[in-house]
């Protein structure tokens, strides 16, 4: 193949569909690890995420979590979902 052919994509991507919030990976990606939920709030407290309840405030989200300290972001996140629950995320216009 050149680079001077135009070519189809592979995949047909569809229409760009808002959705708010955050993914719940992308703040965790902005910590460091070990850390404690209440420096977590004080730093990403104001974030929100993407849940299938619609967004919510991380801060919110916490109040539910009754771990105080996180060694990994897996354990964080997992603590998250268990508060959240996984699903299908509703876009902005639903």
């Amino acid at each position: 193949m050149s680079d001077d052919e135009d070519e189809e994509p592979a995949v047909s991507l569809g229409e760009h569909t808002p959705v708010e919030g955050a993914p719940l990976a992308r703040v965790t990606s902005r910590l460091t690890w070990p850390k404690e939920k209440s420096e977590i709030d004080r730093l990403e407290g104001d974030s929100v995420l993407r849940t299938p309840d619609g967004p919510q405030e991380l801060s919110t989200i916490l109040e539910a979590v009754e771990e105080t300290y996180f060694e990994r972001h897996q354990e964080f996140e997992a603590h998250v979902r268990e508060v959240v629950a996984t699903g299908p995320i509703p876009t902005a216009d639903e």
